[in-house]
C-alpha cells in the first residue's frame, strides 16, 4: 500500500484534478491566513473551516507546535506572500501527549546510538501548549508587528473548537 497507492491515484488523474483546482489562483493566500495544526490525518483543515484551494497556507507537524522551521515558514509566508493572521489548532488526544522529550530522546539514543539535535515539543495539556506557542509567536521579532494570532484546541471526536486565550479576554494576540 503506502506511497504506491498515492502514485496510483496521481496517475489515475490526481495531477489533472489538482491542476484544475489551482488554475487561476494567485500564489498569496486569498484570506491572508496561516493555519498551523497537527499532522494527524483525521484533521482535514479544508473541511473544518470550509476552505477552498488558494485561501490559506496550511502548516503541519507533529502536534501542530511552533518550532524553528514553523517560524521560518511563517516569516516567509508573511514577508513574501502577505499573510497576517495565524490560527494555531492543536487537539485533544494528541500523540505528543503520550511521552516526554527526554523519554523520546533516550529511546532514540538506545536504538540508534545518539540523541537528536531537535526536540519533540511534547506536551501533556494542549491548552497549555497552545498558550505557550501563542506567546512565543507574539514575541517573535521576525513576524510582522500587526500579526493577529488565535489559538484553539480541537476535540478530535466532535470537532468542536475551544478557544485558548493568553489572558482572560477574548481579544486576539498581536505579534510585535
Amino acid at each position: 500500500m503506502g506511497y504506491e497507492e498515492l502514485l496510483r491515484r496521481y496517475e489515475a488523474g490526481g495531477g489533472h484534478l489538482a491542476a484544475a483546482h489551482a488554475e487561476g489562483l494567485a500564489v498569496p493566500p486569498a484570506l491572508q491566513t496561516v493555519v498551523l495544526t497537527c499532522m494527524d490525518s483525521r484533521i482535514d483543515v479544508f473541511a473544518l473551516f470550509g476552505l477552498k484551494a488558494g485561501e490559506v497556507h496550511v502548516l503541519r507537524n507533529a502536534g501542530g507546535v511552533v518550532t524553528d522551521d514553523i517560524v521560518r515558514s511563517l516569516t516567509i509566508s508573511q514577508r513574501k506572500l502577505g499573510t497576517r493572521d495565524i490560527l494555531l489548532v492543536q487537539h485533544a488526544g494528541c500523540g505528543l501527549a503520550t511521552f516526554t522529550d527526554d523519554d523520546f530522546s533516550e529511546e532514540l539514543a538506545r536504538e540508534v546510538g545518539m540523541r537528536p539535535s531537535w526536540r519533540t515539543h511534547a506536551f501533556r495539556d494542549p491548552s497549555v501548549s497552545v498558550r505557550r506557542d501563542m506567546a512565543q509567536l507574539q514575541h517573535d521579532p521576525f513576524l510582522m508587528p500587526d500579526t493577529r494570532i488565535r489559538g484553539f484546541v480541537l476535540d478530535i471526536v466532535s470537532f468542536d473548537l475551544e478557544e485558548v486565550f493568553l489572558d482572560d479576554g477574548p481579544q486576539a494576540a498581536t505579534a510585535g
